[in-house]
């Protein structure tokens, strides 16, 4: 059995996940099979079924491990998990990356949205909020940081999605 995240169009409080595309997203696990809600699978919830006994709207932040210091604050960028191994493998440098069954999220300074439009599929978490899917840490960066640089990973996304790269900024004036 699998599950996925859907967008949908209106926001719940407390989710807090802003897409590329500036708009309010809220991201809902739903199920593939027609069992009726709050039935159990063969194994019920538990080990065989962990998603069975969690609420689907259910956050969690991403952890930093002890030995980092997350002196910038911290978002995270997630990506679906076709591109994981793209982007770990492309970017010249990774700080903690987390990943579950379908995405992967990659912390960022906070405030690493700013003047820029996260392509989609990415998905911009404020404050490093995700939807509960029991993530787990799959890279420990080498130096002492525990953020992967934005602009690379903005830039790496661009191309991967097939979308050429924009951010507003202040206009440049010259003068003599």
């Amino acid at each position: 059995m699998a599950t996925r995240m859907l967008p949908r169009a209106r926001r719940r409080p407390g989710l807090g996940l802003v897409p590329a595309a500036g708009r309010p997203l809220e991201l809902r696990l739903e199920r593939d099979d027609l069992r009726a809600p709050g039935t159990p699978s063969r194994g019920g919830p538990g080990p065989a079924d962990p998603a069975g006994s969690r609420r689907p709207d259910a956050t969690t932040r991403l952890a930093v491990p002890a030995d980092l210091h997350p002196g910038l604050g911290r978002d995270a960028v997630g990506l679906p998990a076709r591109f994981g191994f793209k982007v770990l493998s492309r970017l010249p440098a990774n700080g903690c990356v987390y990943a579950d069954s379908d995405w992967w999220w990659w912390l960022v300074p906070a405030g690493s949205d700013l003047d820029l439009t996260w392509p989609l599929p990415s998905c911009y978490a404020p404050g490093a909020e995700i939807p509960d899917r029991r993530p787990r840490l799959i890279h420990h960066p080498d130096g002492t940081s525990p953020y992967t640089p934005p602009i690379p990973l903005y830039l790496l996304t661009c191309q991967l999605t097939g979308i050429a790269p924009s951010w507003s900024g202040p206009p440049v004036r010259s003068a003599l």
